[in-house]
């Protein structure tokens, strides 16, 4: 009489004796599978396949007898296999298993560190004014002033500069502007005048104080490249022989103009208001206005004076065809420090002491 058990560790108790017809269930012994068999392998831990024995599985004929510790041979068979796997990957390499591990990334240092990318590119010394101020932050006029000298730092002595940013669009004729302002305290620049005249006035224009004077001979002289000078003022009947100019002077902003005060028969007053700190503005594509109004050694009240002599001469050079809030920012800034917001509300009701 043979035994077959199959434990949950797959031990095989096995008897030479045979097992009988009649012991067995009628569906088995009408079974007649088709001769097969199986050839057990596996793969090494390096991909190697490794080969095994072949495991026979006779059919099964009447009379004959049927042994069901062949299957579970089998499947013993699968288990030790996999074990013999698991010992070589114990194994290999003195017993320990490589592990992939990937490096963490290099911790960033310096400019990398900082969010805004247009920072990375700053130099030290303007990263660190610009902790002087807060980013969105607007200031009032005198305070904003007072931190302007303080972050005008560089080498040489940097030009104090506005930008107002209006609601208009240039790009249609009444919301265009163009106009020119008396700064009481001069910019601190030596400007250069050049006049284009002739007659009388041209003697006018030299007792005036005016650097170059002439008339066709410096046309021809301007035709050639010459371009020392920072004003060109004309008489308006200099006017159709300085129109071959403009191409030379458009781009550089010296063609002479009515509008800003270049055109003009009082020569003599015109050159006195340029040499004393005339400046003339206009709004570009964008509908901002770019001015200097003065130097950063200028003292806190002159600077002042200047700023507010600036923005009443755009408020009063309003553009007919603006519409709603004119005023939408203002900054102001040293040439080579960070921008300064300004309360645009505080910055149009700011009296100065002495006219309170």
């Amino acid at each position: 009489m043979a035994s077959c058990t199959t434990p949950s560790s797959l031990m095989l108790t096995y008897a030479t004796s045979t097992t009988h017809p009649q012991d067995l269930n009628p569906s088995l012994v009408s079974f007649k599978p088709k001769p097969f068999s199986l050839h057990r392998f596996a793969l090494g831990s390096n991909g190697e396949r490794k080969s095994g024995k072949w495991v026979n599985l006779n059919t099964l004929k009447e009379g004959k007898f049927v042994s069901c510790s062949v299957v579970v041979a089998a499947a013993l068979a699968a288990e030790t296999e996999v074990a013999e796997v698991s010992e070589d990957v114990d194994e290999r390499e003195g017993g320990d298993v490589v592990i992939a591990t990937v490096p963490p990334p290099k911790p960033k240092k310096g400019k990398a560190l900082l969010p805004l990318k247009r920072d990375r590119t700053r130099s030290k010394r303007f990263l660190e004014i610009q902790k002087l101020r807060e980013n969105k932050q607007e200031y009032d006029i005198k305070t904003a002033i007072s931190l302007l000298k303080q972050m005008a730092n560089s080498r040489f002595v940097e030009t104090a500069e506005a930008h107002f940013r209006l609601n208009i669009d240039p790009k249609y004729n009444d919301q265009q502007l163009r106009a020119t302002v008396n700064l009481p305290k001069g910019t601190g620049q030596t400007v250069k005048v050049a006049v284009l005249t002739q007659g009388e006035k041209f003697d006018e224009a030299k007792n005036a104080g005016a650097d170059l004077v002439g008339g066709e001979d410096l046309i021809e002289q301007i035709k050639g490249g010459f371009m020392e000078f920072d004003k060109l003022i004309a008489s308006p009947d200099m006017m159709p022989k300085v129109a071959v100019l403009g191409k030379i002077l458009g781009p550089r902003g010296l063609m002479p103009n009515p509008k800003a005060g270049t055109v003009t028969t009082n020569i003599p007053q015109a050159i006195a208001e340029f040499k004393k700190g005339k400046v003339e503005y206009r709004a570009d594509k964008t509908g901002i206005v770019h001015i200097p109004f003065g130097k950063a050694d200028f003292s806190e009240d002159d600077l002042l004076e200047n700023l507010l002599a600036t923005i009443k001469s755009i408020e009063a050079n309003k553009p007919s065809g603006a519409k709603g809030v004119y005023w939408k920012s203002a900054h102001i800034c040293s040439s080579m420090g960070p921008s300064i917001r300004l309360n645009t509300r505080d910055m149009l009701d700011y009296k100065p002491p002495s006219d309170v």
